[in-house]
């Protein structure tokens, strides 16, 4: 499996207001993602632990490549300053998915917080493009080496220095 650093995504706008608001690209020059613009109509409210809402970013990509993937990840900032995450986590864009990329916004703040306001053509999420392995699997009884973790987890290593 050869890895292209540069591969040719298809990018499909299907909001023609980001010809206006600017097309997804890299903010900087070692920027891991592209930004997506909250194309909606009006201002939305997100309320303090309300449900997750759905937002469109108006542009639709095609990888076609079993071997990537691309994950929509909350901004940072917008995260840890305002409480502005993705409803689960992380949005999982599969190589064969060609329709529109809606992003799930959820607000974080505890209950009775100021709801955040997002405005059309606001960058509220970002699209990372990572590479995918697609193993086989040799199902067995026992594994054929043993990692000397034993069968520890959840913490198992504890959490002081030393």
């Amino acid at each position: 499996m050869s890895f292209d650093p540069r591969p040719t995504i298809e990018l499909k706008i299907v909001d023609p207001r980001l010809a206006e608001w600017g097309l997804p690209q890299y903010q900087t020059d070692l920027s891991a993602g592209i930004d997506l613009h909250a194309c909606i109509d009006a201002p939305i409210a997100v309320e303090a632990q309300a449900p997750a809402i759905l937002i469109p970013s108006g542009i639709a990509v095609l990888m076609n490549d079993p071997n990537m993937v691309a994950f929509l990840l909350a901004r940072s900032g917008l995260g840890h300053k305002k409480g502005l995450v993705l409803g689960q986590a992380v949005g999982t864009i599969d190589a064969d998915y060609a329709n529109q990329i809606f992003i799930s916004t959820w607000n974080r703040n505890p209950p009775g917080s100021d709801p955040i306001l997002i405005e059309p053509g606001d960058r509220i999420a970002q699209l990372v493009f990572l590479p995918i392995l697609r193993p086989q699997f040799a199902v067995v009884d026992e594994f054929s080496a043993t990692t000397g973790r034993g069968l520890g987890g959840f913490g198992s290593t504890g959490v002081a220095r030393g």
